[in-house]
Parts: structure tokens; sequence; C-alpha cells
């Protein structure tokens, strides 16, 4: 007996593979990030996240200062902790936190089982994406916390594409 298919009201998340979100890291370069760069860059995420009612923390670090918070109506301080485990990831390893988390899923395990890492220091979820300047590497950073972290991580992309004029 044939059933036909039912279709979901909300379709799955689609996961991205690993080349996926490689290709967004190539992508997604500065020619240069200032100051004012980074104003722009988190007063477009504010505009977003109101856009979409979202609970979320945003946070802006060039080398080592913080030059852009914001923080959203149903955000709480958890999400500034989870923006700084998310961060120091992007700072130690030079990829995007939801990179890192699913090159070890990837390999069948997962970042918390095998960094060697302490998990109340680095968080490899979704949210936090490296600023990479052209010929000069990665200076930075970009975070979003407050949503599941793909959705943190997708908001941060969508954000520096319409940035970048992708």
């Amino acid at each position: 007996m044939h059933h036909p298919q039912i279709t979901p009201k909300f379709a799955p998340e689609i996961t991205p593979s690993v080349e996926e979100l490689e290709a967004q890291e190539r992508r997604l370069v500065f020619r240069h990030f200032t100051y004012d760069d980074a104003w722009a860059l988190g007063t477009l995420l504010v505009e977003l996240a109101r856009e979409r009612q979202a609970p979320v923390a945003i946070d802006i670090h060039r080398a080592g200062q913080q030059l852009f918070h914001a923080a959203l109506p149903g955000s709480t301080p958890d999400n500034d902790a989870w923006i700084d485990r998310k961060r120091r990831v992007v700072e130690r390893y030079g990829a995007s936190s939801y990179l890192v988390g699913a090159r070890f899923r990837a390999k069948g395990t997962t970042f918390e089982d095998s960094a060697r890492l302490d998990p109340d220091t680095y968080a490899a979820h979704g949210g936090s994406f490296p600023i990479h300047v052209e010929n000069a590497g990665v200076i930075g950073t970009v975070t979003v916390s407050g949503l599941p972290q793909l959705q943190d991580h997708r908001m941060v992309v969508e954000a520096l594409e319409q940035f970048l004029g992708e």
C-alpha cells in the first residue's frame, strides 16, 4: 500500500557541510576593518535582530578590543558568556565557531570530547565568525548569541553578506 508523502509544516533546517562553511569564510573577507565598519556592521545586525524580534546579544571585537556590543530585549547575561566562549574559539582556530564544531562532528566526535579545552572557556557553537581582512588574516570576530546555534551563525553570515555587498 502506497502512502502519500506527508509534507512537514516547517521544513527542517539543513545543516551546512564543512565545505559550505569553509566557502563562506573564503568569500566573506574585508578589504579593511575600521571602528566605523564595526559600528556599521553592529548596527546592521541590530536592525536584522529587531526585524525578527530576536532575543540576542551582539558583539564585535578587533585585536582584543570590544568595538561594539548590543543586548536586545530577551537577551540575558548568559548570552554575553556564550559570546566570550564562542569568540575564544574563533581567536584560537581562526575559523567560525560553527565550522570548528562541524569539523569535530565530521570526524565522529565533538569539540567538548576531543579539543582538550575547558568548556567553560571555549564553545564551538555557532554564532561567532572571523573578521578576515585581505593580506592581514583574521583580526577580529563578530558574534551573535541568543538563538539556536545555526540561526546565530546564519544571522552573522547574512549581515556580512549584506555589509560586503555579496
